[in-house]
């Protein structure tokens, strides 16, 4: 097993063996003892946590996802701290909540002062890319820091488009005349892990899918068209007309939505595969790490609702999963402990030897990938901050392994309390019941520390 030691030693083992090896065959021949991990973190747009076959879902088949479940460790309890695109995505890159990095909203700009951990990945001698979705609002796209390889697109307001999406490669605009977008990132992040190099790499692809618009590629196109779909009780066809889901471009019944939305998941798990391929091919699958997540969930009928925010399980829970062979000694772990999406950044960091800055607000992972039984975090803060015209209030809540409290800004909803392990689904709300309002204060105490502890405030402004 790595131990913390040696985890310690391996930005000085990349200079040794970057002086020490230069008359060798560069980059895919070196022996994982000899240099630290390559890195692959794959992250989709919208993809909740039970939409794959691993998780059972009663139809989709995720065989590639799957595998890397079953070849490592699958977090059944991994959550977003905003459910929104462009917060998630910035916590992912910084280790911070959004209220400290300032990417509140879809439609606040990212601060280019804030560090990623490709910048300090890069600065310990990683070779970077980042390829696909940025989507945070600011001039244009930033001028990342450490960063070797930066394709992107500014179509659509940064969200792209699935079909035809000009890229902006490395600063030049190129048109992708006839190339499906997933297919044409995977085909990009392809081309550099397989490149000759001397250094390690860390590729951060983001895809656009499974976001809105919901398009397959032709040869998946139809593939759940008869199947039943088994919508919770709750969900109706014309959900997406009401409640201000029309605000987020919902303009089709449910039902049709749903649909491409499977069966663009699929096409994400066929480039999931296209990668775990090229890695066995290379022979570097022992010591690549790679990690799968998703930027937030989605409401599919669940409490009459569609598109995402809200603090319901179904919102903020994600997929979550990592692969290092080179570390992981029980592959097929299903994980229980809580984890963040802010975990990401320090547990990479971890993994490369550098010691995660204290601005970091997660926790590194890598004492539970080594060990089952070591304990994860008891409760976390959850945050949404509103902004017009969508219809939903600034909210905090509270995630603990047995309850859900949730506060609602300037009391313009109810709060609530669920007990998750007799109401998973979060049906019925405990708030005024004698029990629950004693469970609430203590949750509330608890939420309040929270907030004090991570410098939580509503920004005015987003």
């Amino acid at each position: 097993m790595i131990t913390k030691r040696c985890r310690s030693l391996f930005p000085l083992i990349l200079l040794v063996t970057g002086l020490s090896l230069t008359g060798l065959p560069p980059g895919r021949g070196f022996a994982a003892a000899n240099r630290p991990p390559n890195m692959i973190f794959v992250l989709t747009d919208d993809h909740r946590w039970d939409a794959l076959s691993a998780m059972g879902h009663p139809f989709l088949q995720t065989p590639h996802l799957d595998r890397l479940a079953n070849e490592g460790i699958l977090f059944e309890n991994a959550f977003v701290t905003t459910s929104l695109c462009s917060p998630s995505r910035a916590s992912f890159l910084t280790g911070q909540y959004a209220h400290t990095h300032g990417v509140v909203t879809n439609h606040t700009p990212w601060d280019n002062r804030n560090v990623t951990f490709l910048e300090q990945l890069n600065a310990a001698g990683y070779e970077t890319a980042f390829i696909g979705k940025w989507h945070m609002p600011g001039d244009g796209l930033p001028a990342l820091r450490g960063v070797d390889r930066f394709i992107s697109f500014t179509q659509e307001g940064g969200q792209g488009v699935y079909y035809d999406c000009p890229l902006i490669i490395d600063g030049v605009e190129t048109a992708r005349p006839g190339r499906y977008i997933t297919e044409d990132l995977t085909d990009l992040a392809l081309d550099f892990i397989t490149r000759e190099r001397r250094k390690p790499f860390c590729l951060y692809l983001s895809h656009k899918a499974v976001h809105f618009g919901f398009r397959p590629p032709p040869h998946l196109k139809g593939r759940y068209r008869d199947v039943d779909l088994k919508l919770p009780p709750e969900s109706d066809p014309w959900i997406p007309y009401t409640n201000g889901h029309p605000f987020v471009g919902a303009i089709f019944p449910l039902d049709f939505l749903y649909r491409n939305y499977c069966e663009t998941v699929v096409s994400v798990d066929e480039q999931v595969g296209r990668l775990l391929a090229a890695l066995d091919a290379m022979g570097i699958a022992e010591n690549t790490i790679v990690i799968y997540a998703g930027d937030n969930g989605h409401f599919w009928g669940e409490h009459g609702l569609y598109d995402k925010r809200l603090a319901y399980e179904e919102s903020i829970r994600i997929p979550f999963i990592v692969r290092y062979p080179g570390l992981i000694r029980d592959p097929g772990r299903r994980a229980r402990q809580m984890v963040l999406n802010i975990d990401l950044a320090p547990t990479l960091l971890e993994l490369a030897g550098i010691v995660p800055p204290a601005a970091m607000q997660g926790r590194s992972l890598v004492p539970i990938l080594e060990d089952a039984a070591t304990p994860g975090r008891t409760a976390w803060l959850y945050e949404h901050f509103p902004v017009f015209p969508i219809p939903i209030p600034g909210i905090t809540a509270i995630r603990t392994a047995n309850y859900k409290y949730v506060e609602y800004q300037e009391d313009l909803r109810p709060r609530e309390l669920f007990d998750l392990t007799k109401d998973p689904r979060e049906q019925t709300n405990l708030i005024q019941t004698p029990a629950g309002m004693t469970q609430a204060d203590i949750l509330k105490r608890e939420l309040e520390r929270l907030k004090q502890e991570t410098g939580f405030r509503f920004h005015t402004k987003g």
